[in-house]
Order: structure tokens, then C-alpha cells, then sequence
């Protein structure tokens, strides 16, 4: 089913902000307060019913690593609602840039040291605490990550591929899909990761077996792009 803004009274509006292959996000009002609203679509090649199913199940495990996630004491939007029959999640508006807004523009004016190392500083961390909570973010991209604005305190957003495990694998991932967005989209800013993997190791517990394995994945990475 998809958002109706006329047979829903509890937002005031509607306007689409992106669409991606899973999701639909909308900016609205909801209860009087400034929101995104994102809604999993139906996928036309399922069964309806099988459809139904996987989609709810998707939304209600983005649902609870969004919650973990607070619990584990990193920022994340605050989760309002959770409506099952349209499929959508209803939370914050986080005011403020996103990272690779912020990343790309000292790429272009220059880069401000301090405010870089912050943020480093602030990914790392928030990373740490999810891995060492068990959980594993999915989609760790400059483009998932907000700047609040009055605190610069970094929220994470974007759930939907988020799912919890503890093997030192996943975690491993985790941090070469962020090195690689780096790579790919940040290199005038130096070599940031150096700094989030300075940070993740003094907030981490766990975080030798997880360098381990990163390396392992750097080497498979490295393979792939040689063989093409």
C-alpha cells in the first residue's frame, strides 16, 4: 500500500526528498513536529503476500536496529512510529549537513582540521559502540551520517540494511565499505580513516579481532580490483 496524505490525518504534507530501489523518503509533519517518513514499497515481481511478509519484516528489523542503536548510546533520529500497513517509519528531522556535504566542501574551500579530526573522531566512536553492541550498520557512507546543527554531534541514519551479529567479519565489512566511500568520494580530505580507526580502537574493546579481519578484507578487496 503507499502513503495517502489525504486519508491520513496525523501528517500534515507530503514531499517526496528521494527514492531509492527499496524505500520512498518523504519530508512531513507529523503531530506537529517536522519529520521524514520512509516508506518500503511493494515489489511488483513478488507474490502480494510473500511481498507483504519480507516487507514487514524488513521494517520492523530497521525499526529495532534504530532503537539498538540509541541503546548502545549512539545518535539516531528519535523513531516516532511504525505503521505496519503502510510500511513506512515515521522519525526526527535532523537539522544540519550531512558528512559528505561537510567532506566535499573542505574538498573544494579547504580543509578546516579541527572540524575534520572532530568528526572522525565522532565516526569512529559511533561505529565502536555499534560493533561492540553487536550490531553492524550495512550502508556505512558519509551520505548516512548528519551533523546536528547547535551541538555537531554526528547522527547516523539509515537503517535498512543494519542487522546484528558479532563475528568480526561483518564488523570487518562494515569498516571497508566506509574506507571505500572514502576513497571514492573524499580523497582531497586526506587520509581520514586513519583517524576513525584511531578513535574505533580507543572506544573498542573488541577491536583487535575486528582489525584482523580487516586486513584480510583490504587483501580480498585488493585481489578483486587487480583480477577486475
Amino acid at each position: 500500500m503507499e502513503i495517502d496524505s489525504k486519508t491520513d490525518a496525523e501528517y500534515d504534507s507530503l514531499t517526496l526528498v528521494k527514492q531509492g530501489a527499496e524505500a520512498r523518503v518523504f519530508e512531513s509533519v507529523f503531530v506537529g513536529k517536522r519529520s521524514i517518513i520512509k516508506e518500503r514499497f511493494s515489489k511488483k515481481y513478488r507474490h502480494p503476500s510473500l511481498d507483504s511478509k519480507l516487507t514487514l519484516k524488513r521494517l520492523n528489523a530497521e525499526a529495532r536496529c534504530m532503537t539498538k542503536a540509541r541503546k548502545l548510546g549512539v545518535s539516531t533520529p528519535v523513531l516516532y512510529a511504525v505503521d505496519p500497513v503502510l510500511h513506512t517509519l515515521t522519525f526526527e528531522y535532523v537539522e544540519g549537513p550531512s558528512v559528505k556535504d561537510t567532506f566535499l566542501e573542505f574538498g573544494s574551500s579547504g580543509v578546516v582540521q579541527g572540524r575534520l579530526h572532530d568528526i572522525a573522531t565522532q565516526i569512529g566512536d559511533a561505529v565502536a559502540k555499534l560493533h561492540d553492541g553487536g550490531l553492524v550498520h550495512g550502508d556505512l557512507t558519509t551520505s548516512n551520517m548528519l551533523i546536528r546543527n547547535g551541538t555537531n554531534q554526528l547522527v547516523l541514519i539509515d537503517f535498512g540494511l543494519s542487522f546484528t551479529s558479532t563475528l568480526p567479519e561483518d564488523k570487518a565489512v562494515d569498516l571497508y565499505v566506509l574506507e571505500r566511500a572514502l576513497i571514492s568520494m573524499h580523497s582531497s580530505c586526506g587520509n581520514v580513516m586513519d583517524l576513525i580507526l584511531a578513535a574505533y580502537k580507543k572506544s573498542s574493546k573488541q577491536w583487535s579481532s575486528t582489525f584482523n579481519k580487516l586486513a584480510q578484507v583490504r587483501q580480498r578487496g585488493r585481489k578483486r580490483t587487480m583480477v577486475g
